[in-house]
């Protein structure tokens, strides 16, 4: 049961996460069209401007573009036979389509699975994972890869990256318009320069570290769903255990680093509100407490 209430709070925190994210939007909306004199037609039109650029920005960030720039190569099965035998038996499992597999160059034992739906995904995995993980831990791995996808992570995590890039924009032209005073003076207008301007500087922050949050919460959340896949959260714990000790990936593009199953360039932040990726720590604490 533990497994099971862990991966529904997760799910419900995110979602609580995400809708922090349409509040930010809706008052950086709302102040900008007040700075204009635009009222609520003016807000509607820059919230349907933003959800357009949205929707631009999710299909450009597609996985063909992530895989090409983590230097990801599709794996044939004669030369990974193993490989391809562990994936689509787990994928049976987890009850998703087999994905496409792939492998990168790297010593650095790392994995990330990519693609907006089960339909179209992909698995990718390093040269290291292959080489220093047993049977137990690979499977771990990629169940917890495979519940990614199951649980639509990554078309998750694209929209709030594409939701960053919006909040980014409104809050770049709000923080801007006090340069101005606005186009719509009233008597008003004074401290709605002020409003525009902290949350002009506030937004963009307070959007990357929800962002963040978001991307720790699917973390935890795979680790339970693949734990529940393989009925063997131990497997997994000692994956997270042996890539913890190894050394930065060589091979991993920054913009993506969050997708991997922990950060591949295992760098210190400023603290865990920071981090793209919970303390593996504690992920293995979770994982042993099942």
């Amino acid at each position: 049961m533990e497994i099971y209430d862990q991966t529904t709070s997760n799910r419900r925190k995110s979602w609580i996460l995400l809708f922090t994210f349409f509040i930010i939007m809706f008052i950086l909306g709302w102040v900008i069209s007040s700075m204009w004199g635009l009222g609520i037609p003016g807000l509607i039109v820059i919230m349907v401007l933003t959800v357009i650029y949205m929707i631009v920005m999710y299909y450009f960030l597609g996985s063909t573009m992530i895989l090409s720039v983590n230097n990801a190569h599709e794996a044939k099965k004669q030369d990974y036979p193993y490989l391809f035998n562990t994936v689509e038996g787990l994928s049976i499992a987890a009850g998703v389509p087999m994905p496409k597999v792939y492998v990168i160059n790297d010593p650095s034992p790392n994995a990330f699975a990519t693609g907006r739906d089960p339909q179209h995904s992909s698995v990718a995995v390093t040269t290291g994972l292959l080489e220093r993980l047993n049977r137990l831990e690979l499977e771990g791995v990629i169940a917890h890869e495979l519940s990614h996808i199951k649980n639509y992570d990554i078309r998750y995590t694209l929209i709030v990256i594409a939701m960053v890039g919006a909040i980014g924009i409104l809050a770049g032209f709000a923080s801007r318009m006090w340069l101005y005073g606005g186009g719509h003076r009233n008597k008003n207008s004074g401290a709605l320069i002020i409003i525009a301007l902290i949350i002009g500087i506030l937004a963009p922050i307070i959007a990357q570290m929800i962002r963040l949050a978001i991307s720790r919460k699917r973390e935890y959340m795979a680790d339970a769903s693949g734990a529940l896949i393989t009925r063997y959260p131990k497997g997994l714990a000692d994956a997270l255990r042996k890539i913890s000790q190894a050394p930065p990936m060589k091979s991993a593009d920054e913009t993506s680093a969050q997708l991997y199953i922990s950060n591949p360039f295992g760098k210190k932040f400023l603290g865990s509100l920071f981090s793209t990726h919970p303390p593996i720590e504690d992920r293995i604490k979770a994982l042993e407490a099942m």
